[in-house]
């Protein structure tokens, strides 16, 4: 049995050992001093513990300029190069002509291809229905993947039954910015469930946002909290996970989170993470984020 994970989490790269800017060193984060032993940086990029590994990915990918979310995310869940595709890095949602290629080579269609279950465990509020219901179409990467593969997009009715997860874990933001009424639940519980819905299907994918708004500046004030919830959240699965079942790969499409002395995208490379059975195989087969898919693809039994 080979089950595979994917953690998404929007815009955080490996930077500098800052004290000041870069929150991983000035807060800490267990994840990584713990499970690693250290926190990455430009100067330590690398680390290993066991089967797991903590490594850089190259997001620029040839291509001058600042890294973008939309052909990055093109290039992870398409294994192509789509800024160099296009000619320049582009976002944040992915560029016109690149959406004919999401269609056709989004990870999504490989696994349904082969008729293997496949899921995408985020869950989405009445307003973005609203949103696309109305004909509009300028859709994140995963989510346009989605809706070109007839894969169904979970609702609120799936976070309250346990069967999907919202993009910022915990469900208190859909609560205090939505209006909603969910059960705030701790992110070991949300990571907990992340794993169960893992353990049921060949490739299930969870898309993280909060750091690279974060990076932006759009959330001042909440950085310490939003990285303990996310590190409570990665802890547990990196803890409990079936390391001889399950395959994980948590990666990002630019830095950004990692340098909170500006409020752009950074040229540093982005954070990836395996773990589990086949850990030690996607480390070697991954050094830039074009090469995420494939290499995914290729432990697929």
């Amino acid at each position: 049995m080979n089950n595979i994970l994917m953690i998404f989490v929007d815009g955080v790269g490996i930077g500098k050992e800052d004290y000041e800017f870069n929150p991983f060193f000035k807060y800490g984060f267990k994840t990584f001093s713990e499970l690693f032993g250290g926190i990455p940086s430009l100067d330590n990029p690398l680390l290993k513990n066991k089967n797991r590994f903590l490594f850089p990915a190259d997001a620029r990918l040839g291509v001058e300029g600042l890294p973008q979310s939309g052909t990055g995310q093109t290039s992870i869940f398409c294994g192509i190069n789509a800024a160099k595709l296009i000619g320049k890095h582009f976002g944040p949602f992915p560029y016109s002509t690149l959406i004919p290629v999401i269609k056709e080579k989004n990870i999504f269609k490989h696994f349904l291809k082969k008729k293997q279950k496949t899921f995408f465990a985020n869950a989405y509020p009445k307003v973005f229905f609203d949103y696309i219901n109305s004909g509009k179409q300028r859709l994140s990467v995963t989510s346009l993947s989605c809706r070109l593969s007839g894969i169904r997009l979970n609702r609120i009715v799936d976070v309250r039954k346990g069967n999907a997860l919202t993009a910022e874990i915990t469900n208190e933001r859909w609560n205090t910015k939505l209006g909603y009424s969910l059960p705030v639940i701790k992110p070991e519980t949300a990571a907990r469930r992340l794993l169960r819905i893992a353990s049921k299907n060949k490739f299930t994918l969870y898309e993280y946002f909060l750091t690279d708004h974060i990076g932006h500046g759009r959330y001042d004030g909440e950085t310490e909290s939003t990285l303990r919830t996310l590190d409570d959240f990665l802890f547990t699965i990196l803890y409990e996970m079936d390391y001889k079942k399950l395959s994980l790969i948590i990666c990002s499409d630019h830095g950004n989170f990692e340098d909170l002395s500006m409020k752009t995208h950074t040229l540093n490379p982005a954070l990836t993470i395996t773990a589990g059975k086949y850990s030690k195989q996607l480390f070697k087969s991954i050094k830039n984020i074009a090469q995420i898919k494939s290499a995914i693809v290729n432990i697929v039994k």
